[in-house]
């Protein structure tokens, strides 16, 4: 079918509607009826929206791929000119300056506005006229408001925007099912599959924003040879499938995976998908979230465009999220999910491309911005709970499984192309060497009944970890020896604590989690939860602790301690100091450089039930706590919908040692060197 016939019939329906709004906006950059104070604002809007609608009309006459590259470069530049660092300070897409220039009773909500108006440019270059239609008419019905003599009421503005998305949730429902699990919605992969990837015109079909970062590796993968390309791909898909058997799960249940990936890896990509049908595998590709209503990231994505402007609006929602909505979300992706159950029932999980090489960001609080109230934050958890549980249902955590890597971009400096192929040996690293200097460790931790973790110098961590416990050390363990399958690189050992007995103080002196930079990072933990955090990012005690609740605990109260584990990968380590690029390294690889901690959900989230096996035969039993466990009576209260990894980097760790029931102890690291015997080459390179 194709993605073109999957919107040919709601495009049709919405032909009068779209001609009749767009004849309106046109009209507006030259009409002066609304008050001065907001005439720019609009003018600005309409032209952005008109240069949308000239998009469409080329992708309608099939004539984007045709277009000379300058067009390409000058149309992708007026779309992102807006909210680009150097012209975001005065920007209707800027809270502070909405407030600004439009005053404080509707610059929150016009820039809330002016934001959601960006899904325009993927509804324009994906053909979805429906879609642009009836933001089209939003945005309309919200410049009529302003034509009145008088300014119309806050209320009034608040309902629209309120009503538009309680109208059409479904719609957006749908989208964000049909799109992960359905084929046929194929406009990524035909990018990808047909295009000429030494034209580098390709990368404007997206209509994302293409920066020299996406440009610059497009162009170095395309000076690699085909069997380099193919190495890359392998590792990943050969990832994918060794997760599938080491969990004894059946792929040939399967017949579509989700590749998430960034522009400019196509040639990757492409060969990927080969691999992948070879498995029987189809691909889906969605694209990365504009609005408020995405949910997670990634899918089809680029370089942050503005890591700002992205912080600015994570709590956009919070202008129409209320108990009716978020119950109105649940009902439609349960609707979606069952129009497509046949598809996410046969849905294989995701195999995940990440970039790295970003400046780290601290971001500005700004008091203009969108908030969450107390009760929004309750919703959020629960919304967020109650979500997992749904997808769970269609695509049971059981059943399915993913793989993730990861691989830098240009940003990270002169010595891209360099740290580039040093990146791909680490992703390719002999697993063998590994199992089995794991395995050595493992054979320790599992005589302890608690681990003990200190930092040294400036790291203050002083932290206790109960392990659980083995009825038969013949046939169990309570630490999974983890090799290059579905988390690459290799190179961890981990297990879920027990949270009574877990207690102490976690702390770094920097990190990068999700996009974010924290400075000193400190986590206290009783029984396994978290009771109290901080940070020194800002000024404000308040602040610091706002952030940390905002996007480490993800608006929860507390978190527990979900995982332990011993990163292994002294080599991604060298290669990071050798480069100084320990701060730009993903979790991905910089939780193999020390040992990593995770506040939310155990690593088995969702398949506690399902039996896990080490190389060596034994079942890891280690897969629930005391919060997950809570499962077979509320699962609304066994999961937390997050999961971040935070790890202490060998150069601020003093010990880990693991202590048996009667006190006595035996270090796996000491003065941050790994001394089991038979992991000497571990520290090789440590120097």
């Amino acid at each position: 079918m194709g993605y073109k016939e999957l919107f040919k019939e709601g495009n049709e329906e919405a032909q009068e509607r779209y001609e009749l709004v767009k004849e309106r906006i046109v009209s507006i950059p030259g009409e002066c009826q609304v008050s001065e104070k907001y005439r720019e604002y609009f003018r600005k809007a309409a032209e952005f929206i008109c240069l949308a609608d000239h998009v469409l009309c080329q992708e309608e006459a099939d004539a984007l791929q045709g277009r000379a590259l300058e067009e390409c470069k000058e149309t992708n530049r007026l779309l992102y000119a807006d909210i680009l660092p150097e012209h975001y300070a005065d920007s209707y897409a800027n809270p502070a300056a909405a407030v600004r220039l439009l005053g404080d009773t509707f610059g929150g909500l016009l820039c809330f506005l002016y934001t959601e108006l960006r899904a325009a440019i993927a509804y324009a270059f994906e053909g979805r006229k429906m879609h642009l239609t009836i933001l089209m008419e939003l945005f309309v019905e919200i410049y009529n408001c302003f034509e009145a003599e008088e300014e119309p009421e806050k209320k009034e503005i608040e309902h629209i925007l309120y009503w538009f998305f309680h109208d059409y949730i479904e719609i957006f429902a749908e989208d964000k099912v049909r799109d992960m699990v359905e084929p046929e919605y194929d406009f990524f992969t035909k990018i990808v599959m047909e295009s000429d990837l030494n034209d580098l015109r390709y990368l404007y079909r997206y209509g994302e924003y293409v920066s020299s970062s996406e440009i610059r590796t497009a162009e170095f993968l395309n000076t690699l040879q085909e069997a380099e390309i193919c190495s890359m791909a392998d590792t990943m898909t050969e990832g994918f499938r060794i997760g599938y058997e080491a969990t004894g799960k059946d792929l040939s249940k399967k017949d579509t995976v989700c590749i998430e990936y960034p522009l400019g890896f196509e040639r990757v990509v492409r060969a990927a998908i080969k691999n992948f049908e070879k498995l029987g595998l189809r691909p889906t590709i969605y694209r990365n979230p504009i609005t408020s209503f995405g949910g997670r990231k990634r899918g089809c994505y680029t370089k942050s465009v503005n890591p700002q402007f992205e912080f600015d609006h994570k709590a956009d929602s919070s202008y129409y999220l209320d108990k009716a909505f978020v119950e109105r979300r649940l009902e439609s992706m349960k609707a979606a999910f069952e129009i497509y159950k046949k598809q996410a029932k046969r849905h294989a999980g995701p195999a995940v491309m990440e970039i790295f090489g970003e400046e780290p960001f601290t971001p500005e609080l700004k008091p203009e911005a969108p908030k969450y109230s107390n009760d929004q934050n309750a919703l959020n958890v629960y919304q967020m709970s109650r979500l997992g549980q749904i997808t769970n249902e269609y695509i049971p955590g059981d059943e399915r499984s993913f793989t993730i890597i990861a691989y830098p971009i240009p940003a990270i400096g002169e010595k891209f192309e360099e740290i580039f192929r040093e990146t791909v040996k680490i992703n390719t690293l002999d697993y063998m060497a590994y199992q089995t200097m794991q395995q050595k460790i493992i054979d320790v931790l599992d005589t302890a009944e608690r681990v003990h973790i200190t930092g040294k110098g400036k790291n203050k961590t002083d932290l206790w970890m109960k392990i659980h416990p083995l009825s038969n050390p013949e046939k169990e363990t309570a630490f999974e020896n983890c090799v290059a399958d579905v988390n690459i690189p290799v190179g961890e050992v981990f297990t879920t604590p027990v949270l009574e007995g877990t207690n102490g103080k976690l702390h770094v002196t920097w990190v990068y989690l999700n996009g974010l930079k924290y400075l000193n990072l400190e986590l206290d933990f009783t029984e396994g939860m978290i009771t109290s955090y901080t940070c020194t990012n800002f000024d404000s005690e308040e602040e610091n602790k706002r952030f940390l609740y905002e996007n480490l605990l993800q608006q929860h109260d507390t978190l527990p301690l979900g995982e332990f584990a011993i990163g292994t990968n002294t080599t991604a380590y060298r290669m990071a100091r050798e480069y100084g690029i320990m701060d730009k390294l993903p979790i991905l690889i910089a939780e193999k450089t020390g040992p990593h901690f995770a506040v939310g959900d155990t690593c088995y989230s969702h398949a506690e039930d399902s039996k896990v096996f080490n190389p060596d035969g034994k079942e890891i039993v280690a897969r629930d706590n005391s919060v997950s466990i809570l499962r077979h009576e509320d699962v609304s209260k066994a999961y937390l919908n997050c999961h971040t990894d935070i790890t202490i980097p060998y150069e601020e760790l003093d010990a880990v040692t693991a202590v048996a029931a009667d006190g006595s102890g035996r270090d796996i690291i000491r003065d941050g060197r790994f001394v089991v015997a038979g992991t000497e080459e571990l520290n090789v390179p440590l120097g």
